[in-house]
């Protein structure tokens, strides 16, 4: 490791630690790197604007952040909600299996742990404390477990980010996340049936067939995005930038032309919002592209592929040991820094080991969404506990048991990659 890279490294961690934000000082750090090393100072702006610029399936980004915003500016998490109450509302521990059902739906749409969080996990907290009584920590930890969910079913940001820069297909990815989101929900929900007789929580009343089918017939228009999103991408009618393209122009038309919530000002507010949302992305984006130039002067990438192959390293000892090192860095960094500054350092060792990316993706992105709900800090903890206004050390009693049910699907989705490459594997990817 030269000179400069330990400069890099000094200022990138110093700026962090002052809390400058994320992508600004990944920038600082870059310009430090090229000026210790007495390099052309102009490779900032190329390897940024190169990075926005000159990939195609960035533009998939903005479009999914602004289809989630829309959708929690809208009626769509509440029409989702009650048809999610109308079916699964009525078992012991109703309001928690409801959490998780509108959790897993609205992944299908958004791709984002904190939309997810913010939009319908908030009206998933006031009705659990409200209607049915739970215990404000309660509430939030099933909110936050159940979140973590939206990047794993497709569509998905950070999937798209490491295929940005991995080279994998994005379609494959996605494909791959459906049976691990899914496993997700279900190791929940039963682990909400497991707790629930034991605190005593309640069940929402039995609704009439009428009522049930009215709820349905409420979020039909809303089920029919990931329908449309997802069959037109592994279809191929569309590719996933265009898929995310159609999904935001979707959820425009159902919240301001058939359900009438969003008018030009509501419109305006959503659109300005997501564009502040895409840019510190994108700034990201552009920040990483620049750390990943200097990872890649410096050949660390290929020194860990080297280090590991000497050291006679299994794949599964491999992946056991890269669990556990996102799971702890998952509670420090967000989701891009880790996605588009560290993962691209793992790459040429899983190639070496013959580990597939679409099964790495895959694992990867479920490590670090399980570090956004890890004590103490986990993201997800901090926004939902401050958003609902709940205790952190209440929030985590209640967590442990959700947490270890996701650590387990982590595991399964690990050392069973057929799991994820299933479904890619049917479709020919």
């Amino acid at each position: 490791m030269s000179l400069p890279f330990v400069i890099l490294l000094a200022v990138l961690i110093t700026l962090v630690l002052l809390r400058v934000p994320i992508a600004i000082a990944m920038v600082c750090a870059g310009f430090a790197y090229l000026f210790a090393g007495d390099r052309d100072l102009g490779l900032v702006v190329d390897q940024i604007m190169n990075s926005l610029f000159n990939s195609y399936v960035l533009l998939a980004v903005p479009m999914f952040i602004l289809a989630a915003n829309v959708m929690n500016a809208g009626t769509i998490s509440e029409r989702l909600w009650r048809a999610a109450d109308a079916v699964v509302g009525s078992k012991p521990g109703g309001l928690g299996h409801v959490n998780v059902t509108v959790s897993m739906i609205f992944a299908s749409m958004s791709g984002s742990a904190v939309a997810d969080a913010a939009g319908p996990g908030m009206m998933s907290i006031r009705m659990m404390r409200k209607v049915g009584g739970y215990p404000g920590g309660l509430a939030v930890a099933i909110t936050a477990a159940s979140a973590v969910i939206a990047p794993i079913i497709p569509p998905s940001i950070p999937m798209v980010l490491y295929a940005l820069n991995t080279n994998t297909s994005v379609g494959a990815l996605f494909l791959a996340g459906v049976l691990p989101g899914l496993l997700m929900g279900v190791s929940l929900m039963i682990t909400i049936a497991i707790i629930a007789p034991r605190m005593n929580l309640p069940a929402s009343p039995k609704q009439s067939a009428k009522a049930v089918g009215r709820a349905l017939a409420g979020a039909i228009l809303p089920m029919t995005l990931p329908a449309v999103l997802l069959g037109g991408i592994w279809s191929g009618v569309f590719t996933p930038t265009e898929a995310a393209a159609v999904a935001a122009l979707w959820a425009v038309f159902l919240g301001a032309a058939v359900y009438r919530v969003l008018d030009f000002a509501g419109v305006w507010r959503v659109l300005s919002g997501s564009m502040r949302d895409s840019v510190i992305v994108m700034l990201l984006i552009g920040g990483a592209f620049l750390i990943n130039y200097a990872v890649t002067a410096e050949r660390l990438d290929q020194s860990l592929a080297a280090v590991v192959n000497n050291a006679g390293l299994s794949r599964w000892v491999f992946l056991a040991i890269i669990n556990v090192i996102f799971l702890i860095l998952g509670c420090f960094f967000d989701t891009g820094t880790l996605i588009l500054v560290v993962v691209p350092m793992m790459i040429p060792t899983v190639l070496e080991l013959g580990i597939d990316p679409v099964h790495f993706g895959v694992m990867i992105t479920i490590n670090i969404m399980i570090g956004l709900v890890t004590p103490p800090f986990g993201l997800l903890l901090f926004v939902l506990g401050g958003l609902a206004k709940t205790d952190l050390g209440e929030t985590v009693r209640y967590l442990w048991p959700f947490l270890i049910a996701l650590i387990l699907c982590l595991a399964l989705v690990t050392y069973v990659p057929m799991v994820s490459l299933l479904l890619p594997s049917l479709f020919g990817f």
